[in-house]
């Protein structure tokens, strides 16, 4: 439809072309499209994914325009969810920081994505319960990118830390 085709239409050398790069445009779509059906990804991992399968500028940003459009791709909601399963699997604020980031998320969708979770603190007590209370636990907090004033705020081994 977008390339003009009809029945009786000649094909022509410029009808050609315009087939063909909607045809690009269609792959590349297809590409993003089946990257997405797995779990959101942002619009930089998908740009990368089209790069690697060889798609052209133009068919990229047709085809990320036309997801951000359709709102299958929001890098706000996948910075938001993206933070909260990390934070749910213990991981502290400078490490989803650094995750989001390597993941090409602009620094905005990761400040409000880290202003959405639990005060780190919060998260602290809630490992602390789960797996006691003692230094073993609060290197692995520390391993995860917890701060360590953290720690003190809620009075859990400030010397041992």
């Amino acid at each position: 439809m977008r390339a003009g085709l009809a029945v009786g239409r000649m094909l022509d050398r410029e009808t050609a072309r315009v087939l063909a790069r909607e045809l690009r445009r269609a792959e590349a779509l297809g590409v993003a499209v089946r990257a997405l059906r797995h779990r959101d990804l942002s619009r930089s991992r998908l740009e990368e994914r089209l790069l690697a399968r060889g798609a052209g500028q133009d068919a990229r940003a047709d085809a990320l325009a036309a997801l951000e459009r359709a709102g299958l791709v929001d890098d706000a909601r996948v910075a938001a969810g993206r933070a909260l399963a990390l934070a749910g699997r213990g991981f502290g604020d400078a490490a989803v920081r650094h995750t989001l980031e390597q993941e090409g998320l602009a620094a905005d969708h990761v400040e409000a994505a880290l202003a959405r979770l639990p005060p780190e603190s919060e998260r602290v007590q809630e490992w602390l319960a789960r797996r006691g209370a003692g230094p073993k636990t609060l290197r692995w907090l520390a391993a995860k990118g917890f701060d360590p004033a953290s720690f003190e705020e809620v009075g859990a081994f400030a010397d041992e830390a």
